[in-house]
């Protein structure tokens, strides 16, 4: 029996590269993560050169991440997180149908370059999933065994294709009488939408400030798309809409629907005084470059970069004095960083592939990111920034794609996505926690065993969601049933449990300071955040 793996983020990659401007590398690329979302949506930065990690937008609906996963085919996903609402709950469950056949040998669809790759190599199932039964026949000593039928593996044999050497768990047994287990659940203090339910937008992406006194959240109208600031109550603080004027390099601020040009603005990060944010924007010239919102209130924002290639996932230091970013300006994504006050770049990584999504460390002294090619991904850190070629390090290295790293609050744990799972499906993905000081094992079953929840919904943008006491994780499970709930899993001790929402096609969870989430739901077919408090 071979180990069989497909890599299901081939555009993420591919579609950076060509944005930025990388030869060799198609923007026209379709990845779907999960099965189990509704209704797609837009999105802005994503991507493996930095077209997987801006994406242009085209059509009604500008560019999409789905809720059953990312999409970076706006083309194919131009009706959804737009000014129209969402797909019906019929063809989300015909979606979702789909999802559920493990075996499934059809690839996703791919254009480009690199379209007809594809490897194998995913790892057997441990044990069968919660809601499967498998009965075992025992051959009698007559039977004949057909030598061109393979028998199963037995519990602890192994398999191996390309180097990897993953050993198959013991299955537990299965009473015949056993009842389907009734998942428990957290009763929240509240859950209310941050605004007024309204047609005709959809909201997304929602950032807490450091303090959780305010919150930044997208807005997409058609293929435009605003930055909205609010307090927890959900009244306005400042609205972020704006295109470049001729020759000036500020940008200036619209009412949407008053200008002609489209203005995208998205992948927003506060300064750790709440002051400021930095964002990245297209300012209505095509070209995504990043912005400096000097205070809220202002009507002017500061140009950062101007270089022909993108820039894009900014992410500002807890010391507050640098940014770390993406830029494509070598012809690939590289890792950035920018003095704010000088407003002087310099790289950080010189390498073959792509660099994606860094993250600060909370004491501000490391940076974690992922590198790879558009069928593989792994997470690597810099442990020291004045020594990053020689402190760069792999902190996993296996066969699987692996998303979307985030810092636990102390600092102690790295969360991020893998597509490594149980069902043979790459298609689900799991959430798996590591050691920051990099003493977990970097493949095979050792980091098998780190995985603390699985079959769940991925929001690389953001990464998995930590609650303020670095034990909690609170993530959305891709359960086609249930309009995919959010669960809340402790890394420590092992339990997962569903949080009462009542809401459904959740998505883009995060946690605030103190502990109140913010996410998107979907309600009358248009998506809205919401806000829940968990009971003390």
């Amino acid at each position: 029996m071979k180990l069989r793996k497909k890599f299901l983020l081939p555009g993420l990659i591919l579609l950076t590269a060509v944005l930025i401007g990388a030869p060799g590398f198609s923007a026209d690329i379709s990845r779907s993560i999960t099965g189990g979302e509704k209704r797609a949506e837009a999105e802005g930065p994503a991507g493996d050169t930095v077209d997987e990690v801006i994406r242009e937008p085209v059509g009604d609906g500008g560019p999409q991440k789905s809720q059953r996963g990312i999409s970076t085919d706006p083309a194919k996903a131009a009706d959804s997180k737009s000014g129209e609402p969402g797909a019906d709950a019929e063809q989300f469950r015909k979606d979702t149908s789909e999802q559920s056949e493990v075996h499934r040998t059809t690839p996703p669809a791919v254009v480009g370059a690199e379209a007809d790759k594809e490897k194998n190599g995913a790892v057997q199932p441990m044990h069968p999933s919660d809601d499967q039964t498998q009965e075992i026949v025992e051959p009698k000593p007559d039977d004949k065994i057909d030598p061109q039928v393979p028998t199963a593996l037995t519990p602890g044999e192994t398999v191996i294709e390309k180097d990897i050497s993953v050993p198959l768990a013991a299955e537990p047994p299965v009473s015949e009488q056993s009842e389907p287990k009734k998942v428990p659940e957290i009763e929240p203090l509240y859950v209310k939408a941050l605004n007024k339910i309204a047609a005709g937008h959809n909201d997304s992406n929602p950032i807490w400030s450091p303090s959780g006194q305010m919150i930044a959240y997208e807005r997409s109208m058609g293929d435009k798309r605003e930055i909205i600031v609010s307090h927890q109550d959900g009244s306005v603080v400042q609205k972020i809409y704006c295109r470049l004027p001729d020759g000036d390099g500020d940008m200036d601020f619209f009412f949407p629907g008053i200008v002609e040009d489209i203005s995208y603005n998205s992948g927003i990060t506060w300064s750790p005084d709440e002051s400021s944010l930095v964002f990245m924007s297209n300012g209505g010239s095509g070209n995504y470059d990043l912005y400096l919102l000097p205070a809220l209130g202002d009507e002017k924002t500061i140009r950062l970069t101007e270089h022909t290639e993108k820039d894009s996932h900014p992410h500002w230091n807890p010391l507050g004095d640098r940014l770390v970013f993406v830029s494509g300006r070598t012809g690939k994504a590289e890792i950035f960083i920018m003095d704010l006050k000088s407003r002087k770049a310099f790289s950080l990584t010189s390498g073959k592939k792509t660099y994606l999504y860094p993250r600060w460390s909370p004491d501000g002294k490391k940076i974690v990111m992922i590198y790879g090619s558009n069928e593989n991904h792994d997470v690597y850190l810099i442990e020291d920034i004045a020594r990053p070629t020689a402190t760069l390090k792999a902190l996993t290295s296996w066969e699987y794609d692996d998303l979307g790293p985030v810092w636990s609050p102390d600092g102690n744990k790295i969360a991020f996505y893998s597509n490594y799972n149980l069902e043979n499906n790459p298609k689900v993905w799991s959430i798996v926690v590591i050691a920051a000081n990099g003493s977990s094992p970097d493949k095979g079953q050792g980091l098998v065993e780190k995985i603390v929840a699985r079959n769940v919904i991925p929001d690389i943008e953001r990464g998995p969601a930590w609650m303020p006491d670095s034990k909690r994780i609170v993530y959305v499970k891709n359960d086609e049933q249930a309009y995919n709930p959010l669960y809340i899993v402790n890394v420590e001790e092992g339990t997962d449990l569903t949080l009462k929402t009542d809401t459904k096609m959740n998505h883009d969870v995060v946690s605030s300071k103190d502990g109140t989430l913010a996410f998107r739901a979907q309600t009358e077919q248009w998506d809205h955040i919401y806000i829940a408090r968990l009971k003390e």
